[in-house]
Order: C-alpha cells, then sequence, then structure tokens
C-alpha cells in the first residue's frame, strides 16, 4: 500500500509541474511533502525528497536556460 502512496505523491508532484506557476509548484511540492511523511516509511520519504527536489531544479534549470536564451 505504501507504494502506490508513494506513486501518486510522486504524480501529484509530476501534475503540480505540468500545470503550475514555480512558486505555486513549490508550495504543491511542500504539502504534498508534509502529508507524506505521515504515512511513508523513512526510506520511501526520503526517495520522495529526492524525487521532489530533482523536479524542482529541473524548473529551475529550465528557467534559467530560457532567461539566457531571451537575453541574447
Amino acid at each position: 500500500m505504501n507504494n502506490q502512496i508513494l506513486q501518486a505523491c510522486k504524480e501529484l508532484i509530476d501534475d503540480a509541474k505540468a500545470c503550475c506557476a514555480d512558486l505555486v509548484f513549490k508550495e504543491m511540492c511542500l504539502e504534498i511533502l508534509s502529508k507524506a511523511r505521515l504515512v511513508l516509511t523513512e526510506t520511501q520519504f526520503s526517495e520522495l525528497v529526492e524525487y521532489a527536489t530533482k523536479r524542482i531544479k529541473e524548473n529551475v534549470s529550465l528557467e534559467l536556460a530560457e532567461g539566457m536564451l531571451s537575453s541574447m
């Protein structure tokens, strides 16, 4: 059951990334993480934190690349 919850949390993070502005996306990640901490094992929670961190960094990298292209 916990594996299904972990997968659902990852999908929620992916959905938030696809349709939310950067600040809203970060807030959604924090909300998902705060609730997931209550139901996931420590290992699963750590995996979810790493996943969310990766997705947030992707967002930042994309914004930096777009900023560089627009300044040319």
